[in-house]
């Protein structure tokens, strides 16, 4: 029967009480067969076990068979203890699964600075094998969360010729400690494409940089962030040569829209500013304006408060460092022009914005000259959720 996840994939998932009864915790993909496996990281300095210890992995071998995941202990900046039990988590579900613990990828999630409950893990374990290929990309997608408001996950058919489908299927949480250098918080994508490690690696990372890199929360980036990709030839349909663009535009797409999920469901954020540089002496510059903006607290309050308060996005991007010529400067707010010629716009002008400030969606249009480089970045809002949620994390 189709499960709708690419062929050759099985996810399973427990419940171990990590953090709350009450929940599934506990999360695994499982590939039939060595898939090519590729893997981005934090550039956090302090790096949790799982981070080092799945960089590791994937530095000595190209292929992988499962990614391991659990939420409510994230494993960090717990010293060598923390390593030793992350690979015993990794020992013990390769024992009930009859594969070498080499081929698990780990990912965890949750508060800094506890050690894993492995009594937890040895209670649980059982039932993740024994629940594996019974559960769904949605049960997936839950059993990874922490402040998450919904679980995030979308899939794709790719159709090439006459051959087989190509199924291409991910899932990701985070929602607060959202300013990715790398990915996001945890994600995984898989794909049942044959593809060579090395342009595997190429591909995920481009649509990587297209997607979960431009995005912002709060700034924060996490010390756990992972994203894993399996890539493991079961649908037969071999993707080289111009194949490898359209495979990476169908890629690009998931992960945008599980990036867009993220700073919809931002810990309390009721807007996603949707932020696009265009203008700019080069693209360096566009993401250094985008950024500013997007990371603006009083932006964020402003378009929280519905406040077409231009001057807040225009002191944003003076101090951004990008070069630009003041008197240059457009800045279209919902499609209606605010600012240009070193001036605002009429006044009546923010009136027309009041129903499109009431969306979810916010579109800024930031025009700096005449230049190529350009730059898009999805931001959330910033709301008195956000503080409550923060403050009472670990009661």
């Amino acid at each position: 029967m189709d499960n709708g996840l690419p062929a050759g994939f099985r996810l399973g998932v427990a419940e171990a009480a990590f953090k709350k009864p009450g929940r599934n915790d506990l999360a695994l993909l499982l590939s039939d067969r060595p898939a090519a496996a590729a893997g981005l990281f934090t550039t956090n300095k302090f790096q949790a076990a799982p981070v080092l210890a799945g960089r590791e992995r994937l530095r000595v071998s190209p292929t992988a068979r499962a990614v391991l995941i659990n939420a409510g202990q994230a494993n960090a900046c717990t010293g060598e203890e923390g390593m030793f039990r992350c690979r015993q988590s990794r020992e013990m579900t390769a024992s009930l699964l009859g594969i070498s613990p080499d081929d698990i990828l780990p990912a965890s999630t949750g508060v800094i600075g506890a050690q894993m409950d492995m009594r937890a893990w040895e209670r649980a374990l059982p039932a993740l094998a024994g629940n594996l290929g019974r559960a769904g990309l949605e049960d997936f997608a839950s059993a990874i969360m922490t402040t998450d408001a919904f679980p995030k996950y979308a899939r794709r058919k790719l159709c090439i010729g006459n051959e087989n489908p190509v199924g291409i299927a991910g899932a990701a949480k985070g929602a607060g400690m959202i300013c990715p250098d790398m990915a996001t918080m945890l994600a995984v994508v898989f794909c049942d494409a044959v593809m060579d490690p090395g342009e595997w690696r190429s591909l995920l990372a481009g649509a990587v940089d297209a997607s979960f890199n431009r995005v912002s929360v709060d700034g924060d980036t996490s010390t756990n962030d992972t994203l894993y990709g399996l890539a493991n030839g079961a649908s037969g349909v071999s993707i080289s040569g111009t194949r490898t663009a359209i495979l990476g535009k169908v890629l690009t797409e998931v992960l945008e829209e599980l990036a867009y999920m993220l700073v919809k469901d931002g810990e309390g954020a009721t807007k996603v500013m949707h932020i696009d540089v265009v203008g700019a002496a080069n693209d360096a510059d566009a993401e250094r304006a985008a950024r500013a903006v997007g990371g603006s607290q009083l932006v964020k309050t402003a378009m929280y408060g519905k406040d077409a308060n231009w001057g807040r996005v225009i002191c944003a991007l003076g101090r951004s460092g990008a070069a630009f010529n003041p008197d240059d400067v457009v800045f279209v707010l919902c499609g209606v022009e605010l600012f240009s010629n070193g001036k605002p716009a009429p006044p009546h002008y923010e009136d027309l914005l009041t129903p499109a400030l009431a969306q979810r969606d916010i579109r800024m249009e930031l025009r700096l000259g005449y230049g190529p480089g350009k730059y898009k970045l999805l931001a959330s809002d910033l709301t008195h959720d956000y503080v409550s949620v923060n403050s009472d994390y670990r009661s």
